[in-house]
């Protein structure tokens, strides 16, 4: 395990650095000034040049600027905004918590709708039952992100008027950054009104988490569904029914631990259209997050913003899914039978 585990490691080490050379070149082909691309500072004085110069070596051949432009950037200097002026490591820290709030709601949503969806066409014997959840995930499936949100907005929001439509929460409530999560820190609040205040917040992120989790609901409920029927014909199963077993201790014991794993291993897999999903929803929604930080410095062409943008969602894309692929592997007997046979 260990040396699978340094293999891991080696993975996500050699992806990263094959990533940041992209940049690297990417930021060179930029139709603005080097200096400019590299640190978001407009007209730089004198020093400041000399400086850039230095930090970053473009007085030498390209391996040393490479050298010097990952040793900049993995160290946290990503440049200022040109916009703000601000550090763009700054922006990104305050950006990143409600992304990930928001991921990890709709994630939670697509799961406890997508799993149970997915037994129950598995196991159901009616035709009409199996062939309603299906057409619903193919049509969930086949919506476009920017349409369904857009329609949510306007039925919900503008037409009924029962949920808001934009932002975290109400600007009335002053809540102090805890932990970054909003829905955690407005309970951890001593304001009189943080119960206020946290259905405020709730009321917000529905509507964008039921937009960001209809993708992978689809695919949670198809992969369930197809894990099921595999399982629930293997001798195991069956000896177990022949033993007298209730078909829920059945599915919730034996079938359903074991239905997970290709859940599991397929959302590491779309983690790449789940955040691609993500950005255009908060865009929709105006959620104070990565992605519409982002789009904002792509419309501004705030050059440091998009390097800063780009590095951080695809460093995660990439840990996440190497961690993904290390607890499939974990929990996995067949995984792990392979892994030995191949070490």
């Amino acid at each position: 395990m260990t040396r699978y585990l340094l293999r891991r490691l080696n993975l996500f080490l050699a992806t990263s650095l094959v990533l940041i050379l992209v940049l690297f070149v990417a930021t060179s082909r930029f139709p603005v000034e080097h200096k400019f691309a590299l640190t978001g500072i407009h007209s730089p004085t004198p020093e400041q040049v000399a400086q850039i110069t230095a930090d970053y070596r473009l007085d030498e051949g390209n391996l040393s600027q490479f050298t010097a432009y990952l040793q900049q950037r993995l160290s946290g200097n990503l440049g200022v905004s040109a916009t703000s002026n601000q550090p763009v490591l700054d922006e990104l820290v305050q950006v990143l918590p409600a992304s990930f709030e928001l991921a990890g709601v709709a994630a939670i949503l697509a799961l406890l709708c997508g799993i149970p969806l997915g037994v129950l066409a598995s196991l159901s014997k009616n035709k009409i039952t199996q062939h309603s959840i299906m057409a619903i995930t193919l049509t969930g499936y086949s919506i476009p992100v920017f349409w369904l949100g857009l329609t949510l907005s306007l039925w919900f929001g503008v037409e009924l008027g029962w949920l808001p439509i934009s932002g975290q929460i109400n600007l009335l409530y002053e809540i102090e950054p805890v932990t970054g999560f909003l829905l955690i820190d407005t309970l951890l609040s001593d304001s009189q009104y943080r119960m206020s205040a946290f259905t405020d917040a709730v009321l917000h992120i529905i509507l964008p988490a039921i937009t960001l989790a209809v993708l992978p609901f689809t695919v949670v409920v198809r992969i369930t569904r197809t894990a099921m029927l595999s399982i629930m014909e293997e001798t195991y199963i069956k000896a177990a029914a022949a033993r007298g077993l209730q078909t829920s201790k059945i599915v919730i014991r034996h079938a359903l631990p074991n239905a997970l794993i290709p859940v599991l291993k397929n959302m590491g897999l779309m983690l790449g259209a789940f955040s691609s999903y993500a950005m255009v929803v908060e865009v929709i929604f105006a959620w104070p997050g990565v992605g519409a930080w982002l789009v904002s410095g792509i419309y501004q062409r705030d050059y440091t913003v998009i390097q800063g943008g780009i590095l951080s969602v695809a460093l995660i894309i990439i840990f996440l899914s190497i961690l993904i692929e290390v607890m499939h592997t974990a929990i996995n007997p067949i995984s792990r039978k392979e892994m030995y046979a191949t070490s």
